[in-house]
């Protein structure tokens, strides 16, 4: 491994010790060991207080993950556990964390599923947090949990910010394809590029933060005014700017990399670029809300989310997956080592910062964000 993939490991592990300090009644890290499911778990009636329900075989699940991921995710989760219900509530990382944060005094959602691991930070800041190691946490490489014990989140895979462009459109106009982020305030792209906006968007939110961090903040935001000016419009969707780019309605879209990816086998003529500076991301994880009464179906749910059947799902999605396995196949049109894409980012950092970054972002930029649906 290089010295960013090195960095990579290290940030995130210095994450979750930084979590697990600033979390008062837990101690040490979690190496698996102790970690407790099912009815034991229940049993325990997890240390806030709550209630065990053994009961209960309907559960709400709160996600951001892609809408034509989750039927293909599901499948050995509803093989498994046939006579439970799921109330799956699915839109943009940004939306999830707004909405679970409106809801923190009367919580609805039972389990979050594939949501930011900067998103469950703030939540977990705010005490919002049930703290619950999944079976199988042993699995999970030390970089992607929590490292209390029990864990208060536990990470599933890696995303990272990636460039759609539309190569048709951009001939007719005779540009070149962007290959960096400096590309992309020229002014021949003027008025050609759509980014998600971080207020909605997990993908946004990355996007900026790694700019934030890759640049530092003075010339992160000169970087970004000028950005601006190229900008056409802001999504509230972190998938949109690729689909945007595949029709060409806007030829440049600042997306993902999955997205692009799928927006190209569909048959778009686009191509995705990773930026040569390095792309900043984010890790997709799971958690269980504090309510009054855990249900052993939100837990067993968790548990599944972290078996071999789940985890060679996010594999064919994504390239970075939480437990290592050095036979997984990368996805195509990624790089061969995709771990060297991404730029040294501290996710605590990011969730820190989050409100300010977003309310700085905010006044400098909303004024072109799409009308909200």
């Amino acid at each position: 491994m290089n010295k960013r993939g090195l960095w990579l490991v290290c940030v995130i592990a210095i994450v979750a010790l930084m979590s697990a300090c600033g979390n008062a009644g837990n101690t040490g890290g979690n190496n698996g060991s102790n970690a407790k499911s099912g009815t034991e778990a229940v049993s325990d009636a997890n240390s806030g207080g709550s209630k065990a329900d053994t009961e209960s075989k309907e559960i709400t699940v709160y996600t951001a993950l892609e809408d034509d991921q989750l039927k293909e995710y599901l499948k050995s989760y509803y093989a498994k556990y046939p006579d439970v219900k799921l109330n799956i509530v699915r839109d943009s990382t940004g939306i999830i964390t707004a909405k679970l944060l409106a809801e923190k005094d009367n919580p609805q959602a039972d389990v979050v599923w594939g949501v930011a691991a900067t998103s469950l930070l703030v939540l977990d800041q705010n005490g919002m947090l049930e703290p619950y190691s999944p079976a199988g946490i042993d699995r999970i490489q030390p970089e992607f949990k929590d490292s209390n014990d029990p864990a208060h989140w536990v990470g599933i895979d890696a995303w990272e910010t990636a460039v759609t462009v539309n190569t048709v459109e951009l001939e007719k106009k005779g540009l070149a394809i962007p290959q960096s982020y400096e590309d992309l305030i020229k002014p021949e792209y003027k008025g050609l590029i759509t980014m998600p906006n971080p207020a909605s968007s997990g993908t946004g939110f990355l996007t900026v933060s790694g700019l934030l961090q890759l640049m530092g903040e003075e010339k992160a935001w000169e970087y970004l005014d000028k950005l601006h000016e190229n900008i056409g419009i802001y999504t509230h969707s972190g998938s949109k700017p690729a689909k945007m780019a595949g029709t060409g309605e806007y030829p440049i879209g600042i997306s993902f990399g999955y997205r692009g990816i799928t927006e190209k086998e569909s048959g778009s003529p686009v191509e995705v670029v990773f930026p040569t500076e390095g792309s900043g991301y984010d890790v997709e994880a799971n958690a269980l809300m504090k309510k009054d009464s855990i249900k052993k179906a939100a837990q067993d749910f968790l548990d599944w989310a972290i078996t071999d059947e789940a985890m060679a799902e996010y594999a064919k999605n994504y390239p970075i997956v939480s437990i290592k396995n050095d036979s997984a196949e990368i996805p195509a049109g990624y790089t061969k080592n995709p771990i060297e894409q991404l730029i040294k980012y501290d996710l605590q950092s990011a969730a820190k910062n989050r409100d300010a970054v977003l309310s700085e972002w905010s006044t400098r930029y909303d004024a072109k964000s799409e009308p909200k649906s």
